[in-house]
């Protein structure tokens, strides 16, 4: 089953509260107890189907909303496993949002305000494609890109220090627990891919002319930054994974575990939520009888004023 733990070894993929992370811990390529690329599909597709019932319920609960963040470096198969794994949701209930370079527009906000903006109403799963995270990532990496927040103060990028990042990292504690104690479920993925594997991917892209568009001379530059982005994601998810909104480091390598491990997370905090269709009342039930003999009474006298009408 999909929420068999053993199976999926999902205590492996998870980042402790409070842990250091090295990556080079997380084997890219690892597999769980899996035996095949068609046994893990089989069990995706029973998940599709457990998570579609499982959303209907989260809908009509109306109590919590479910925020799932993916991160990861390009071609690590972040849209490939939105498209796989939430393709049974029901499209009304989920919302899928990827953010690009903020616009000169967002950048006149706080750069949790283009966020904010997509975060899940109750009963409902938003699903960001990237997202607060890479005011610490990209930027992080590039940290000139941060003075053009014009964020007072902070006009050199020598002022852009550790101190400067661990205020930035508490802010986001802040702003995720926030979200936790009003009833935000929040899941955050990080698609552990190899760079032998991206390499590989690149090449793929390059050479088929139906992912030509996939690939930019961008993506090529930022491979060239490839340790420094490690080290960016390893201090990040030290610093951010909580009990409140834990991180997950899914080995990318194998597209096929990839999603079945995160549907498997998916499913796992959904069967913890407890959740339930809402219980309905005597009176409640009474008054649906009513209807009930209402509508069957509508039904029976159009069924005479049609026979009377063929006599």
């Amino acid at each position: 089953m999909l929420t068999d733990e053993k199976l999926i070894q999902l205590k492996k993929l998870t980042v402790k509260p409070r842990k250091t992370v090295k990556l080079k811990d997380f084997d890219t390529g690892y597999k769980g107890k899996i035996l095949n690329k068609a046994e893990a599909e089989k069990l995706l597709e029973e998940g599709r189907k457990h998570l579609a019932d499982v959303q209907d319920e989260l809908y009509a609960h109306n109590r919590y909303s479910i925020l799932i963040i993916l991160q990861a470096m390009d071609a690590a198969g972040k849209d490939g496993a939105v498209k796989h794994i939430m393709s049974g949701f029901n499209p009304l209930g989920v919302k899928v949002y990827s953010f690009k370079a903020p616009t000169s527009a967002e950048l006149d906000h706080d750069y949790f305000w283009r966020h904010q903006l997509a975060l899940p109403a109750r009963g409902e799963i938003a699903i960001h494609n990237r997202s607060h995270y890479e005011n610490v990532l990209v930027t992080k990496v590039h940290p000139e890109w941060i003075l053009n927040e014009h964020i007072p103060g902070i006009d050199s990028i020598k002022k852009i220090d550790d101190k400067f990042w661990q205020q930035r990292y508490k802010q986001i504690r802040r702003f995720e627990k926030n979200l936790a104690d009003n009833g935000t479920i929040i899941l955050k993925f990080f698609l552990h891919l190899s760079k032998k594997e991206q390499k590989k991917r690149f090449l793929e892209r390059i050479d088929d002319p139906g992912k030509n568009w996939k690939f930019s001379l961008s993506d090529l530059k930022e491979r060239g930054f490839w340790d420094d982005y490690q080290k960016a994601y390893e201090e990040a998810l030290s610093a951010t994974s909580t009990e409140f909104a834990p991180w997950f480091v899914i080995p990318a390598d194998d597209k096929w575990y990839a999603r079945l491990a995160i549907a498997s997370v998916i499913t796992r905090e959904f069967a913890r939520l407890k959740i339930n269709y809402p219980v309905v009342s005597q009176a409640q039930k009474e008054e649906l009888q009513k209807a009930k003999l209402q509508l069957m009474n509508e039904k029976d006298n159009k069924s005479k004023k049609a026979v009377g009408k063929k006599q």
